[in-house]
C-alpha cells in the first residue's frame, strides 16, 4: 500500500476524552465562539459539533463535574436529560425576561417624555385661530 494513502498505517485507535478534557474543550470552544472562531477551533482539534453538543448536555446535567478521573461517562439518564432541558429552558426564559424588562423600562421613559411634552404644550400660549 502506498504511504500517501490516508490509512496506510492501519486503523487508528478511537480517542477517549476524560471529563476534565471535555470541560477544557467546552471552555475553549465557547471562548472561540465569542470571537467567531468556533469552526476553526473544531477543525484544529479534530472535533465535531455533535461532540460539543453532547458534552454540553453532560455538563449541564452535572455529569462531568463529579466524575472521578478515568470514569466512563455514557449517555444521560432520563432524569439528567430532563434537568439539562429545564436548565436550558430557564436560561432562555431568563434572557427573555431581561429583554422584556428593558423594553418596559424604555416604554416607561418614552411615556414620561411624552407626558412632559404634552404638559409643556398645554402651558404654552394658545395659538391664534383664523
Amino acid at each position: 500500500m502506498d504511504s500517501l494513502q490516508p490509512r496506510s498505517d492501519g486503523p487508528r485507535r478511537r480517542r477517549a476524552f476524560t471529563p476534565a478534557d471535555k470541560l477544557a474543550h467546552l471552555a475553549a470552544y465557547e471562548q472561540a465562539c465569542a470571537s467567531n472562531e468556533g469552526g476553526a477551533y473544531l477543525r484544529r482539534e479534530g472535533l465535531y459539533s455533535s461532540l460539543i453538543s453532547e458534552w454540553r448536555k453532560q455538563r449541564d446535567a452535572g455529569v462531568l463535574d463529579g466524575a472521578p478521573a478515568g470514569a466512563k461517562i455514557g449517555k444521560l439518564t432520563a432524569e439528567q436529560a430532563e434537568i439539562a432541558r429545564l436548565r436550558r429552558e430557564l436560561d432562555r426564559t431568563t434572557k427573555r425576561l431581561a429583554t422584556t424588562e428593558a423594553a418596559l423600562d424604555i416604554m416607561g421613559k418614552a411615556h414620561a417624555l411624552l407626558e412632559s411634552l404634552s404638559e409643556s404644550a398645554d402651558t404654552d400660549e394658545p395659538h391664534n385661530k383664523r
